[in-house]
């Protein structure tokens, strides 16, 4: 059994209510914190569960979040409600649209903090990378993300926040009563925008859970995908208390290489990693896990590379997203060449690995793969200034 080691950083998770009002905000509150909120300010106990779960309903439902619309609450208790309680998300500041549709959105969250969120159309389905963090902690050195210093976690209501700001924006939100529609245009998440979701683990996992809740968002585990670079104490936790998908940004085969790209690997390297990963589609019935692998010309990219990769992937149901490197200014990097994508492709298919090379969106707006950086949150602020700006 691996010893579990400790996962420490000096991260501030802001508080779910907003300095600039006297107002609770119930977005992100499990169903038993939503029960007992509303006890402690007046609801009777025997009527609490019965109350929190129709507001379950409007809120995450039917997106409503104007308590004097909740029409089967009583107008005397929508009154209260509406003195006591909000139901707020994230601000959109700006949104960007590609040429191919993709949709970059910069939302403002407590504190005065701008994330960035993005919508990637497909046919028949639409998928949702939301984010985690205010910046990152990892400074992989192939992500523009990455060069951008951690500021702080995001709290569950403003990670599940940004699934409902998109429900918004694509007008998604079914009308009380009318049943959920066969297609979705927001049909899948994956936590792969800014920010190492691991290292927020338990807001990523209550975001997760209202997401997949069938009286609310109603989005199954298997529509929602999880990228780590590889926090291995945290793994079997994801299993066992999310089981969603589980994506592992790997993006090399030898330890010198995979601690230039991905300094974490210096913390758990590639050993300790595979065998925190060679349990993961059985604890949480996953099919199989997600290699990510960013394709770096001369780096990462060699036929010995893919040889190697096939080895190390040995008795790990997988598949291998090739990722044509998404270049950004400044970048130390160059994409690979197509035929060197495509013989690296060839290689992993002929052993047995499916290996799709992703075509990258949104790269007329920045909203590719690795390329999410909010122009605003530039240097890391002291803990000092974070408390200040959010009114401790």
């Amino acid at each position: 059994m691996q010893t579990r080691a400790p996962i420490t950083q000096d991260v501030l998770t802001i508080p779910r209510k907003d300095p600039a009002s006297d107002k609770i905000n119930l977005v992100g509150l499990s169903r038993e914190d939503l029960r007992t909120v509303l006890i402690e300010n007046g609801t009777p106990e025997k009527q609490a569960k019965m109350r929190a779960g129709q507001i379950w309903q409007w809120i995450y439902q039917w997106g409503v979040r104007d308590f004097t619309q909740m029409t089967n609450l009583g107008k005397a208790y929508r009154d209260e409600l509406d003195a006591k309680f909000e139901a707020r998300i994230p601000e959109v500041v700006s949104k960007q649209v590609s040429e191919d549709g993709t949709r970059k959105y910069l939302v403002r969250i407590n504190g005065g903090h701008e994330v960035e969120v993005v919508y990637i159309p497909e046919e028949g389905r639409g998928t949702l990378c939301i984010s985690s963090q205010v910046g990152c902690t990892l400074t992989c050195s192939f992500c523009h993300t990455g060069t951008q210093k951690l500021v702080r976690n995001l709290t569950a209501g403003e990670i599940v926040g940004q699934v409902m700001m998109a429900r918004d924006d694509l007008d998604e939100w079914p009308e009380k009563g009318s049943r959920k529609p066969d297609v979705r245009l927001l049909s899948n998440i994956v936590l792969m925008g800014m920010g190492e979701p691991l290292y927020n683990f338990e807001n990523v996992r209550d975001a997760m859970k209202i997401v997949m809740d069938g009286d609310g968002i109603a989005l199954g585990r298997r529509r929602i995908t999880l990228s780590t670079s590889g926090v291995v104490p945290e793994i079997h936790r994801t299993a066992k208390e999310i089981g969603c998908l589980l994506a592992v940004s790997f993006h090399a085969t030898t330890d010198e290489t995979r601690g230039m790209l991905v300094p974490i690997n210096k913390r758990w390297n590639i050993e300790a990693l595979l065998d925190a990963l060679r349990d993961y589609p059985k604890v949480s019935n996953s099919e199989r896990i997600t290699f990510e692998y960013v394709m770096l010309k001369d780096v990462n990219d060699s036929d010995e590379d893919a040889y190697r990769l096939i080895k190390l992937l040995e008795g790990i149901p997988s598949k291998v997203n090739l990722i044509p490197f998404n270049e950004w200014p400044g970048a130390p990097y160059k994409r690979s060449s197509n035929n060197r994508i495509h013989a690296f492709a060839k290689i992993l298919l002929a052993a047995g690995y499916a290996s799709p090379i992703r075509t990258p969106r949104g790269e007329d707006i920045m909203a590719a793969c690795g390329q999410l950086k909010s122009a605003t949150e530039r240097e890391r602020k002291s803990r000092k200034q974070i408390e200040a700006e959010a009114g401790k």
